[in-house]
């Protein structure tokens, strides 16, 4: 008789099991202890690859435990016993991944100190190992420890200090909620100490829960061109799980795709972590304007925070994707707005974070892409949203939400939007948790939520009983006649009444400029010392060696 499946209650862990804010103390301090060695991206993947190998470790010995228990209660004799714990099935159908003997954290921590090759050769093959088990995860776990940079004292230390962690259930809590608690916060850890470097990896999760809030991914397809470590898949499962019940994150399948190797890799263990198809980021990583690996996918959903005001970037003039104008060479913001266009569905949806610059840019026909784009009636919200957000970058940002039908959609029965455009100014909102540092409460995100929810009529504002009307200062819903009257600007503060914001196509912070404009300065202080040190030195080869010297220096 095979194993039960376990319950969805059926999570408890044994008594010695790690509080998740134990393991990220432990494994926080497993960080420090590779600053001083090696770059941040570096440490990074060697931690987060020794968290994952302990993560999936821990988990296939919790499952053979219940599996154990499932069948002492159904009455299967002991000698028979392991042939369930060997098959293979029992435990992927459980999104819990086969782990070799070799590969197990025991073996590795028994042997770390005696292993022949040492411990950086240990940890290497075990990630083979558990690569050459599971498909999802071939090409994707670090092997970069037994390399001649690694210092093997440190690592030793290291996989002490995670032998401390154990990942097993805890109160309502799987192996696999722990764990990927523990991994969203060495992300955001990480982010905190790369500063800029981190945007190509993490968006803020406020900011993320704010675009799966509005666009409720309930199910089908889910896409990000630039998905960086998974972060929106992610939060639209927890999306799914809040509302409707884990049993119903199955209904979305996820397309992503991300340019930076090491990045792609946090995005597979990401995804694999928390229950989802590794596959679904692609079998590798790609530039998505020069090697789209998702040609013919039309998404019911796109989220994506694309690298602000991207320069250089790989451009074809000649590309289908510029249905509404060839972007410049010299920024990619509406690159990435009419990529996305070009995968949305039907009646997909989307919703992008940009640059500030983006809402009123008039440069190199980037106005003319707007209009175009506006009067597609592709355009259904933009929300301004506060300063201090996104600790990658001090360039303010914006909301860009498009939808391919913003009719009533049938059987969907919302309301008749077509011909125009919510404008929330979301911009005083959120709060200070640290001096440089902005997030966006619960009840913040919920009003802005509400308030587009409300405005489209969806089956949520239904059941909350919600009614739209225009707030003076937060948002209106204006027609398009009248956004053509503003030169197709979609900057909020134009329409509900606050302040303007800087039409500036950079929308630069002041004290960048202020840094930027000296750091110029100073440079071509030099360059023209440089010059003038140049000319010098001909004219005394001139004054030396040349006829003419004598009387060019009488006439001079």
């Amino acid at each position: 008789m095979p194993p039960r499946k376990r319950s969805a209650t059926d999570h408890a862990g044994p008594s010695g099991a790690s509080s998740p804010k134990e393991i990220q103390a432990i494994l926080w301090k497993a960080a420090d202890q590779l600053r001083g060695s090696m770059d941040a991206a570096q440490y990074k993947e060697f931690v987060l690859g020794l968290v994952f190998l302990k993560y999936v470790s821990d988990s296939f010995e919790e499952r053979q435990r219940r599996i154990l228990v499932e069948l002492e209660e159904d009455g299967v004799p002991a000698h028979r016993r392991h042939l369930f714990l060997a098959d293979g099935d029992s435990h992927t159908g459980e999104n819990v991944f086969w782990v070799p003997e070799q590969a197990r954290w025991g073996h590795i921590a028994g042997n770390a100190a005696s292993a022949v090759g040492g411990v950086g050769k240990l940890v290497d093959d075990a990630m083979g190992a558990v690569m050459a088990e599971n498909r999802a995860l071939r090409g994707v776990l670090p092997q970069i420890f037994n390399r001649g940079n690694v210092d093997q004292k440190r690592l030793k230390g290291l996989v002490d200090l995670i032998s401390d962690a154990r990942f097993a259930g805890r109160g309502n809590k799987s192996a696999q909620d722990v764990l990927g608690e523990t991994y969203e916060y060495f992300l955001e850890q990480f982010a905190r100490a790369e500063g800029k470097k981190a945007g190509e990896f993490y968006t803020p999760k406020s900011v993320v829960q704010l675009l799966v809030e509005i666009l409720e991914p309930y199910q089908g397809r889910v896409y990000d061109p630039c998905c960086g470590s998974g972060g929106m898949f992610v939060q639209a499962g927890k999306f799914i799980e809040a509302h409707a019940g884990r049993e119903h994150t199955h209904g979305i399948a996820v397309y992503g795709q991300e340019s930076n190797e090491r990045t792609w890799r946090l995005a597979k263990m990401n995804l694999a972590i928390h229950g989802m198809d590794p596959d679904g980021v692609g079998a590798r990583w790609a530039d998505t304007f020069a090697d789209d690996k998702q040609p013919g996918l039309k998404a019911d959903f796109v989220m994506a925070n694309p690298p602000f005001n991207l320069h250089p970037w790989e451009r074809r003039t000649d590309d289908p994707r510029w249905r509404f104008g060839v972007p410049p060479a010299g920024n990619a913001n509406f690159a990435w707005l009419q990529h996305i266009i070009s995968k949305m569905g039907e009646r997909g949806a989307a919703g992008v974070v940009l640059a500030n610059g983006s809402m009123s840019s008039r440069q190199s026909g980037e106005g003319e892409i707007r209009k175009a784009i506006v009067h597609a009636d592709l355009v259904a919200c933009m929300v301004a949203l506060p300063g201090n957000l996104f600790r990658t970058t001090a360039i303010p940002a914006c909301l860009w939400f498009l939808a391919k039908d913003k009719g009533p959609q049938g059987a969907a029965a919302q309301k008749d939007r077509r011909g125009e455009v919510l404008f929330i100014d979301a911009r005083e909102m959120g709060e200070m948790v640290s001096r440089t540092e902005r997030v966006l409460p619960a009840a913040d995100l919920a009003r802005i939520a509400d308030t587009f929810h409300a405005w489209r009529g969806t089956r949520s504002a239904r059941d909350k009983g919600l009614a739209y009307e225009d707030v003076p200062g937060f948002a209106r819903s204006v027609k398009l006649q009248e956004i053509g009257q503003h030169d197709h600007i979609l900057t909020p503060g134009r329409y509900v009444g606050a302040a303007e914001e800087d039409d500036a196509p950079d929308a630069e912070p002041a004290g960048e400029k202020i840094a930027r404009l000296t750091k110029e300065l100073f440079e071509n202080f030099e360059e023209s010392q440089r010059l003038e040190d140049s000319v010098r030195e001909k004219l005394g080869k001139i004054e030396r060696g040349s006829p003419l010297s004598s009387s060019w220096t009488a006439n001079s």
